[in-house]
């Protein structure tokens, strides 16, 4: 069973940054793609950003193209959100997420969930 544990969130002033990270644990670390879904209060859950297994292909929602960048470390088993240039519409509770894949690609659904962390956003 894979667990995902999130770290780093916290407060930030709008046009700061702040890092996220996600470790995962279990399962075949080498096949998970993983990604960082948010949801704001009153909103639904919506994908952030998104990495392949190998780190060769990532995806960004149009909200943070440009100012989040997402990694993965050298042992593939731990992801990183880099959020600069914050914003108060990034307020929000951020969860990391996983999904088993059989090639190298971005997916659109994840199975795995971290507990979440809040990020919040003072302008």
């Amino acid at each position: 069973q894979v667990q995902l544990v999130e770290s780093g969130g916290g407060l930030a002033q709008a046009g700061g940054s702040l890092r996220l990270s996600c470790q995962a644990s279990g399962g075949t670390l080498n096949n998970l793609a993983m990604g960082w879904f948010r949801q704001a209060p009153g909103k639904e859950r919506a994908l952030t950003a998104a990495i392949s297994r190998s780190g060769a292909y990532t995806y960004y929602s149009d909200s943070v193209l440009g100012r989040f960048t997402i990694s993965r470390g050298n042992a593939k088993n731990t992801v990183y959100l880099q959020m600069n240039s914050v914003e108060s519409e990034d307020t929000a509770v951020y969860y990391c997420a996983a999904a088993d894949t059989d090639d190298d690609y971005v997916p659109s659904i994840f199975v795995h969930w971290g507990q979440g962390t809040q990020v919040t956003v003072s302008s």
